[in-house]
């Protein structure tokens, strides 16, 4: 039997089952029908360099060590003094350093406290922290959901999300210096050298005969496999990437506790990413059933002027972008990742990305479902391999 194996998609997802599969002994092909690898992990260009979402890693899971233990993960941007003193909570219309008591005891108890999963976030933390301190903490993680109405998920789903982000404890979060381009850039330099094959502008239309990883959105996959059961719920956000003049009251990040939206600076951590004397923003908004982007955008609108005083004034670049259906994995009342799409899909055929059977919070995902899609076609490409050989 022939030791190749197919990647097509050259995202996250793509390029991490192309390393691991190359790393495995295996000959590898990936497929990218864009003219440049990335996927939604590409930044724009230089002097400006913005993601398509909020794009940090948390250091607290496999795909973390993954990245580190490779030397993937690059030089990271810190906390400073300036990032600590600007960080706000949105609530009762207000930029507030400290947010509610209510939210802070409900955080709290985070490590201490189990949530069902076959309840709805809202009616069990509402029974339990009082209705506004549930809906506050819908709104507070929205910017991992990009989801309006997150109370309506799976208790469980939600909670755990709540404790990854707010819960008393050292920061996990870890910003790449030079953004999650700087990170693509060094997996397809790894790629590259392991010898895998990169075929650019290659839009395949059918699975080949090789043992095949399809690391695709989940819509692309669904109609590449012929599959109608590959479906997931998702998120709708809209988004406003925008460069001002410095100032220092400008926030670094806002979670809005109020209608869901996110603020978070990319250059106070990197000035890489922005020309001097400048500060590079996003402020995101979830899209409401039935609002329609004009609606989300006056909200969106509302919090960057009051994150960002005066910035009609001191706008020096900015472009908009609304994401549906390609914003990670949300899991409703009675489910969890593993009833998601199955990575394993039979006939040397597996799935990768982000709202597929594997743990973690949108990109984790990809890297964690890459490596289980890597582990099963090496398995499938050479009949001698086992799991961490």
């Amino acid at each position: 039997m022939s030791n190749e194996i197919t990647v097509i998609g050259g995202g996250l997802a793509g390029l991490v089952a192309a390393i691991a599969c190359a790393e495995g002994g295996a000959s590898v092909t990936l497929h990218e029908a864009h003219r440049t690898l990335g996927g939604r992990g590409r930044a724009t260009p230089a002097p400006y360099v913005a993601h398509e979402g909020a794009h940090v890693f948390y250091a607290d899971g496999p795909h973390w060590s993954w990245l580190t233990e490779r030397g993937l993960a690059g030089p990271l941007g810190t906390y400073n003094t300036r990032m600590m003193t600007h960080t706000f909570f949105r609530a009762d219309g207000r930029l507030r350093r400290v947010p509610p008591a209510g939210f802070l005891r409900m955080a709290g108890r985070t490590p201490l406290l189990r949530a069902p999963v076959d309840r709805d976030f809202r009616s069990w933390a509402s029974a339990r922290f009082g209705e506004r301190t549930a809906e506050r903490a819908a709104s507070a993680i929205s910017v991992v959901t990009y989801d309006a109405d997150t109370g309506r998920l799976s208790a469980a789903f939600v909670w755990e999300l709540i404790g990854r982000v707010f819960a008393p404890k050292r920061p996990a979060v870890r910003w790449p210096i030079g953004g999650w381009q700087a990170v693509l850039d060094r997996l397809a330099a790894r790629a590259a050298g392991l010898g895998v094959r990169v075929e650019l502008g290659s839009r395949v239309t059918a699975p080949p005969d090789t043992p095949t990883i399809v690391a695709t959105e989940l819509a692309s996959a669904r109609a590449l496999l012929g599959d109608a059961s590959l479906t997931w719920e998702s998120g709708h956000y809209a988004m406003l990437d925008l460069a001002v003049r410095d100032d220092r009251r400008d926030a670094f990040i806002v979670f809005d506790l109020d209608e869901g939206g996110f603020h978070e600076s990319y250059s106070m951590q990197d000035p890489s990413t922005v020309p001097a004397g400048e500060t590079l923003f996003q402020i995101g908004m979830p899209v409401r059933e039935g609002e329609g982007g004009a609606g989300a955008r006056r909200r969106l609108d509302a919090l960057a002027d009051a994150a960002v005083p005066g910035r009609g004034d001191r706008t020096t670049w900015s472009r908009t972008a609304t994401a549906r259906g390609r914003t990670g994995a949300l899991d409703l009342p009675g489910r969890t990742w593993r009833d998601r799409p199955a990575i394993d899909r039979g006939d040397g055929v597996f799935l990768a990305g982000d709202m597929v059977a594997a743990p973690g919070m949108r990109g984790e995902i990809s890297i964690n479902s890459a490596l289980r899609a890597a582990s099963g076609a090496l398995r499938a490409a050479i009949p001698s391999h086992r799991a961490g050989s």
